[in-house]
């Protein structure tokens, strides 16, 4: 009894100093920011004079925050649809028996060993309107002037095109992870089923379909929810690639939030920014961890 009371004391010693640190740094700051959020902070010395919701109004009805929100969502979206996708057929590939499957599964694991810093420098060169890319499309005839994404300034549904080597960029470093979730998943479907499904004279895409995307819905929701809580956040990306764009064409609510904050000294709007994006990935991530606890206690 005593020695499991002195293992328990030794374990609550380990893990007290991380608790702490959490409590201090992670929610003490969120409170601040939270504080800060509702008060009249704007320059270099604190002021936190109570103002109410007059940041959150400011900030809401700001041009440059709905054009945040639109990038945001046209992210989103094309950044799972793409990484998805790709994670799905680099799986079904590996799961195909291939040669040198090991080889082939640390290559497409490999970009998640690079920082979003790293990619997004190397994406940018990529893309750059002189070297890169564009190079091989003059080679076969396609000039920049076709593929000038960074620099044409059409609009279609507020969808500006200079997102679109950002999202390339972004499900090129994260297809590995989603690649690695279907792969374990499918290799925990029974073989039986498959063969069953090819006996009765299913093809591959019906059993792809009507067998293998129903079991691996559970793996999809997981890897949406991982995903989603990225790209709600982004910064480090889209900031080393194209910056905020032109006209705010790939802004980001963290890039709007690190430019009011710590280079126009506005910290009460710029706790605002960062409340609400707290908001966005808490709406994302909670209702998921609800439902993970109550499957667990079932």
């Amino acid at each position: 009894m005593i020695k499991t009371k002195k293992d328990r004391l030794k374990a609550i010693g380990i893990i007290l100093p991380s608790v702490v640190a959490v409590f201090i740094f992670v929610y003490g700051f969120i409170l601040w920011s939270l504080r800060a959020s509702f008060s009249a902070w704007d320059g270099i010395m604190p002021d936190f004079t109570f103002v109410g919701l007059k940041n959150y109004f400011e900030v809401f009805t700001s041009t440059r925050f709905r054009i945040d929100i639109w990038n945001t969502f046209f992210f989103t979206f094309f950044f799972l649809a793409l990484t998805i996708c790709a994670g799905l057929f680099l799986a079904l590939l590996l799961d195909s028996k291939i040669k040198g499957e090991g080889v082939f599964r640390n290559l497409f694991l490999f970009p998640m060993a690079i920082s979003f810093v790293v990619t997004g420098v190397v994406w940018r060169w990529v893309f750059n309107p002189t070297v890169g890319i564009n190079v091989l499309l003059q080679s076969i005839g396609l000039g920049w002037a076709q593929w000038g994404w960074y620099t044409d300034p059409s609009m279609y549904l507020n969808f500006h095109p200079a997102l679109i080597p950002v999202f390339i960029a972004a499900s090129w470093q994260l297809s590995g992870y989603t690649m690695a979730m279907y792969l374990a998943g499918l290799r925990g479907i029974p073989e039986q089923l498959i063969e069953a499904a090819t006996i009765d004279g299913a093809t591959f895409f019906q059993t792809i379909r009507y067998i293998i995307l129903p079991l691996l819905k559970p793996i999809t929701l997981s890897a949406m929810i991982v995903l989603g809580h990225i790209s709600l956040k982004i910064f480090d990306l889209v900031y080393t690639m194209t910056g905020k764009g032109p006209a705010f064409a790939t802004d980001m609510p963290a890039i709007y939030m690190f430019e009011t904050t710590f280079r126009g000294n506005h910290y009460a709007q710029g706790s605002v920014i960062s409340i609400i994006m707290l908001l966005m990935v808490a709406i994302v991530i909670v209702p998921y961890l609800f439902s993970t606890f109550r499957k667990e206690k079932a």
